[in-house]
């Protein structure tokens, strides 16, 4: 017999398998990588908006000392710093622990959480006369820039455990 005449056909090979759709144990891998993802997307953005005040309040601690460094009013300094401290602390704890607060028991309020206390022996007691001074009178500059240290620390430091 002639080989040109005898009918050959070419090799067939099988369909690949397909990857789609992927067996049951998969998918739960798949469930289970989005419910982990969705935690940590969850958990980040309620970090990242808790520590929006924080991030607001130094902005505008920020704000504060460039126009204190402009003007040099150390009274309106002390004034406007008071008031940022304590919307800030208004916006961490309830209202009832702190809008009442004055004196010697804001300044112990606001030393409870510090490693050390600022406020009622260091450079934050400031806040109770600053505001109150003679405009007339000498303010160093020295004293000013030490309450800024304790406003950055105080308003960075969480309060009551939050993170």
């Amino acid at each position: 017999m002639d080989p040109a005449q005898i009918p050959l056909r070419d090799l067939h090979l099988p369909e690949t398998v397909s990857n789609w759709p992927p067996a049951p144990g998969w998918w739960f891998v798949i469930g289970v990588l989005l419910l982990g993802l969705a935690y940590l997307l969850r958990h980040w953005f309620r970090r990242h908006a808790r520590g929006a005040v924080r991030r607001y309040a130094m902005r505008q601690l920020n704000a504060l000392q460039a126009a204190y460094q402009q003007h040099r009013d150390a009274i309106r300094f002390g004034a406007e710093a008071s008031e940022l401290l304590r919307r800030t602390m208004l916006a961490y704890a309830p209202r009832e622990d702190v809008a009442g607060l004055t004196g010697e028991a804001w300044l112990a309020w606001l030393d409870r959480d510090l490693a050390q206390p600022l406020f009622v022996t260091g450079a934050g007691r400031a806040l109770l006369d600053l505001p109150y001074r003679n405009p007339q009178s000498e303010i160093p500059a020295a004293e000013v820039e030490r309450l800024m240290v304790a406003l950055r620390h105080r308003i960075a430091t969480p309060v009551g455990g939050q993170r």
